[in-house]
């Protein structure tokens, strides 16, 4: 899974490198619940990606690579200077039946097939954050608009997301947690990281993650992390990379570097 379109810098999909025989998902970043000016909207999601991220674009990579699916990844931290927060809508109901409408819209004129969950800032009472979007998920798979759906912790937004988990788990595909912000940097750290974060959520449904050119453990240091995390009993059943937007932007000795080893790593592992 790599999230594509969010900072702005020059990205297309099609300069992705994809492997036939692996799962690709490309997490478009990002739709908000929000106007220009970052206002809510009461659950009216407007898409804010990179401009070239075009539903044409998205039909064509798909076509190329039948094995790529796209999604929608909802909020992010900010819009521009705007710091986005989750907020507890006036009316439940209204929110979720008004967020169904708007991303079934972004869903199918873009030809995405589900949607990340990535609401980074909570007020201390944040309890309508789980049945809102545990709600919105198994609304949009019960009406078959999606087929997948993630979520994405970071260490300082645990709590919600582990509410949310724990009361609609079953509907919730993969948990995308960033492992960068946790500090962790090298291989023994990174492992603890992982049983840690694991243990909070679905240990099958929990995916490494690396930034590139970002925090935490960086480099080939990275794969040698997921090695030691199967020698240590644990599935690799994805990885998640943010973003290929900074992929894009690295010198053409590294360009989607992390991109290909990745998707060597799992088609090479013995427990995929």
């Amino acid at each position: 899974m790599e999230y594509i379109g969010a900072t702005g810098k020059p990205v297309t999909l099609d300069e992705v490198p994809v492997d036939d025989g692996i799962d690709f998902h490309f997490i478009l970043s990002f739709a908000i619940d929000a106007d220009a000016s970052g206002n809510p909207q009461n659950g009216i999601f407007k898409p804010y990606w990179a401009p070239s991220l075009t539903p044409e674009s998205v039909a064509a990579v798909k076509s190329k690579h039948p094995n790529v699916k796209a999604m929608a990844s909802l909020s992010g931290w900010s819009l521009d200077s705007t710091t986005l927060r989750w907020y507890k809508p006036e009316n439940s109901h209204i929110w979720i039946s008004n967020a169904f409408d708007s991303l079934k819209s972004i869903i199918e004129t873009y030809h995405l097939d589900g949607i990340d969950i990535d609401y980074e800032n909570f007020p201390k009472h944040n309890e309508s954050f789980s049945y809102c979007i545990g709600e919105l998920i198994t609304y949009l798979k019960n009406q078959s608009v999606i087929s997948v759906a993630t979520i994405a912790p970071y260490r300082l937004t645990t709590i919600p997301y582990v509410q949310l988990f724990g009361a609609y788990g079953d509907v919730i595909d993969y948990v995308n947690h960033q492992f960068y912000t946790d500090k962790v940097r090298t291989t023994e750290a990174y492992l603890e990281d992982f049983r840690l974060r694991t243990a909070e959520f679905d240990k099958e449904k929990v995916l490494p993650s690396y930034e590139i050119d970002g925090r935490g453990i960086q480099g080939d240091a990275f794969f040698d992390a997921l090695h030691i995390l199967e020698e240590n009993g644990f599935d690799i059943n994805g990885i998640m990379i943010y973003s290929a937007d900074a992929s894009a932007s690295t010198n053409l000795t590294t360009k989607f570097y992390y991109e290909q080893k990745s998707q060597e790593f799992l088609l090479n592992s013995s427990r995929v």
